[in-house]
This record gives C-alpha cells, structure tokens and sequence, in this order.
C-alpha cells in the first residue's frame, strides 16, 4: 500500500466556504470556512455542543450541508455520500469506538481495504500492511475484543489507512486512554504524518493539541472563533472565555 503524501499544487486538499448545517430550528454550525493542505495535522476543538463532531460529518458526508461548498482537490463534494468519500481519499474514526469485537483484528482492518480492493487477498495484504503501521500486525489473529482500548483504538487507526486515504479524521480518538497510551498515540500520529498523512484531529487533551498541532481552528457554537498555532490560540481571550473556562481545563 502506498500512502498517500503531501504534495506542492496550490489547490487545498480540503476547503471549506461558509458551510452550515439546520436542524429544524438549531444552527448547529454556521458559515464556517477553512482550507487545509496535503501533509497538516489540524486540531479541531471547543467546548462541548460547539458542533465539531457535526462538521466531521458533513465533512465525511454523514450529514449533508444546509448552506455553502465543500471541495476536496478543488472539486465540489457536498452531495458525495461516505462511501464515495471515503473512495477518494477520506479516512475517520468515530468518537464511540466502531470496533467488531467479534471479530479478528486483521478482518476488523479489512473493512476498510474492501474499499478499495475487490480480491480478498489485496484486501488482506492492505489490512495487514495498516495493522503494521499502527504496530499491531502482531496481533492480526487475536479477536478484536480482547484488545486494550489503547489498542482498539490503533485498529480504528488503521482501519482508516487501509483505505489509503488523503485525509485522516480522527474524532476524540485518546478519549478514555491513560497517559501512555496517549504518547503511543502522539508518536503514531506524527510518524505517520511524517510519511505524507493528513490529519484533522478533534481533541479535548490540550496538551495533546500542543504537542504535535501544527494549526488549532476553535469552534464555539458552530461558528469558527479562532484559527492559528496552539499557543496563539490558547492565548486567545475569547478562547480562555469560551472553552476554557467552560471545561476548567
């Protein structure tokens, strides 16, 4: 499997232009508009409710948007379903964990090979070339349940590049993790960032935004507050008032 890595065209991977998403009477997210380039690591966070996990989905195309245009590439993607994103280049994992239990690790990271592979074999070849990246091709024939939360989360990782995607979302994806587990994440997340991964994180641990962010966007009641480096940001009065002080952290 060949990862996918940044590359010098001008155009965004990802833009975004004044999207926004209804619910009946709720404006969940409202006129936000960023763009993201091959090979970042982007943090996306804020207080709880603010609509981050929603503009994952309409990213993803879970959701569709009420108003503005998604491009990926340079090409409007607004009606494209997941699958047909997920096909192009857009990997996720989702804040509640998506692992089968049931079943084996390697059949977990198949999932997502099956997307891009028809023949069973390719699809294992990729599954256990992510596995490996992600440092648990050793645990390929283990049943998925008897694994760490650390780990389930590696698998759901790895699941996402073994569509060999352009993009990795990660929602919340050290939420319930100890610390060590947390730096194993941090070292996996830069080491593949450092072989051509795009990462769009949503992160509640701001010592893990700081630590391998390279731009932090804010999002306080679906509208985008503030974008710079993390300690730009987190200096940020209207920040330290909006999700600081509601999160005491």
């Amino acid at each position: 499997m060949n990862m996918n890595v940044a590359n010098s065209s001008t155009t965004p991977l990802i833009e975004l232009d004044r999207v926004s998403k209804r619910f009946g009477g709720l404006q969940a997210v409202a006129d936000v508009s960023f763009s993201m380039r091959s090979g970042e690591i982007v943090s996306l966070i804020g207080p709880n409710g603010a609509g981050k996990t929603t503009l994952f989905n309409l990213i993803t195309g879970q959701l569709q948007p009420s108003e503005g245009v998604l491009s990926f590439e340079g090409r409007e993607i607004g009606n494209l379903k997941p699958h047909q994103r997920a096909r192009i280049g857009f990997g996720r994992t989702f804040q509640i964990s998506q692992t089968l239990t049931s079943m084996s690790v390697l059949e977990n990271a198949m999932i997502g090979a099956f997307l891009q592979e028809k023949e069973l074999a390719a699809a294992a070849a990729r599954a256990q070339h992510a596995l490996t990246l992600v440092g648990l091709d050793h645990a390929a024939k283990r049943r998925s349940g008897e694994l760490t939360l650390g780990e389930r989360r590696r698998l759901e990782v790895a699941r996402a590049l073994s569509m060999n995607p352009k993009i990795v979302l990660l929602d919340e994806v050290m939420a319930g993790l100890n610390e060590t587990e947390v730096e194993e994440i941090i070292s996996l997340v830069r080491k593949l960032n450092a072989e051509g991964v795009t990462f769009l994180v949503i992160e509640h641990n701001l010592k893990v935004v700081r630590a391998f962010s390279q731009r932090v966007l804010v999002l306080n009641r679906g509208q985008l507050l503030a974008e710079g480096t993390a300690d730009d940001v987190l200096a940020n009065p209207d920040v330290i008032e909006a999700y600081l002080g509601r999160s005491g952290q």
